[in-house]
C-alpha cells in the first residue's frame, strides 16, 4: 500500500517542495526580524540619528516603541 500511495502522491511533490520552501524562508525571515541583537543594533542607530538631528525625537520615540513591540513578541513567540 506504501508504494501505491507514494505513486498517486507523486505528481503533488513539487506542491510540498514549494510549502515546504515557503516555511524555511518563513521561519528565517522571523529569525531575522525578532533577533534581539539586530534590535539593538536598530536602536542604537535610531539614538545616533536622533543625537545627529536627522530625525525629530517624536519619529525616534515613535521608531524605539516599534522596535520594542518587535522585541516583545518575538520573547513571546519564543515561549
Amino acid at each position: 500500500m506504501g508504494m501505491f500511495t507514494g505513486l498517486l502522491t507523486l505528481p503533488l511533490a513539487p506542491v510540498r517542495g514549494v510549502v515546504w520552501l515557503a516555511e524555511v524562508l518563513t521561519e528565517q525571515a522571523e529569525a531575522q526580524l525578532y533577533d534581539p541583537g539586530r534590535i539593538a543594533a536598530e536602536m542604537q542607530q535610531i539614538a545616533d540619528e536622533a543625537a545627529a538631528g536627522e530625525i525629530t525625537e517624536e519619529e525616534a520615540a515613535e521608531r524605539e516603541e516599534d522596535l520594542i513591540r518587535r522585541l516583545n513578541e518575538g520573547r513571546a513567540r519564543r515561549r
